[in-house]
């Protein structure tokens, strides 16, 4: 194992689905600023503002864009990160899935809505991990996770985060979006430094609390594959889309475009 993960994260990972990894980015801090700044500076085509009208501060995130931000390329191919995912996951491979950038400027009261990742994702199976790392120190803005929900039988309908209209057009597929907090569920919640990452598998639900602070909150999530992922078709277009990618329901994820980064 990598020396940053013990036998109880892997455990609590397979478990509960989430797990602290502390300093899992410590080393990558300032390339990970530069590289949200480039990409703020720079939006992809996938770029959001996720605040309607009259909302306060600022709301942005973008993906996939580790391969024009060099930054980011960096980070995946040198961080810790792929091995320590392959000790969660009890993976032989890891292959990249995408990068995501999420920022709440000062006074962004807007929580991140509660959701599960995978039903966005045409990807299926279980060997998957997404880091969430903040940039700055996190107290009252932190990534919210419910343990367990992972193992839930039916995935949580997915939504627009704006819009708030459903993803796709089968909602007798999915549950209705929980409120973890009015039903007492158990939900897992860090203060976190720069660095540190919450690690969980893209079926967990989770949200953040909106920033309120008058500091910002820099956010740097990175997807990551295992052994048994492969394509699944969804019953609309997925986030990210990934236009022509030619991939058949059970292959494994195309290699030139989602490389091996991690082999034991």
């Amino acid at each position: 194992m990598h020396p940053l993960v013990t036998q109880a994260h892997i455990d609590a990972f397979q478990r509960d689905g989430v797990v602290l990894i502390e300093g899992l980015f410590a080393d990558h801090i300032e390339t990970i600023r530069a590289g949200i700044e480039m990409n703020m500076e720079q939006p992809g085509p996938y770029a959001a503002e996720n605040l309607k009208a009259g909302e306060d501060g600022r709301f942005f995130d973008d993906y996939c864009n580790w391969t024009r931000i060099p930054q980011f390329e960096e980070v995946i191919r040198k961080s810790p990160a792929a091995e320590v995912a392959a000790d969660l996951m009890q993976s032989r491979r890891v292959q990249v899935f995408h990068d995501h950038v999420l920022v709440k400027e000062p006074g962004t009261s807007k929580p991140t809505p509660w959701h599960q990742d995978g039903p966005y994702y045409f990807v299926d199976g279980i060997q998957n991990v997404s880091f969430w790392s903040p940039m700055d120190v996190v107290t009252e803005a932190s990534l919210r996770c419910v343990a367990g929900s992972h193992l839930w039988e039916k995935p949580v309908l997915p939504t627009r985060w704006l819009s708030e209209e459903t993803f796709y057009p089968d909602e007798d597929a999915y549950m209705p979006v929980p409120d973890p907090d009015a039903e007492g569920m158990d939900i897992r919640e860090w203060s976190l430094k720069p660095g540190d990452a919450v690690a969980f598998n893209y079926a967990v639900l989770h949200g953040a609390r909106g920033n309120s602070t008058q500091n910002r909150r820099r956010a740097f999530s990175l997807r990551l594959l295992g052994d048994d992922a492969r394509y699944i078709e969804r019953p609309g277009k997925t986030s990210p889309p990934y236009p022509g990618h030619d991939m058949k329901p059970g292959q494994v994820l195309r290699e030139d475009w989602f490389p091996i980064i991690y082999q034991r």
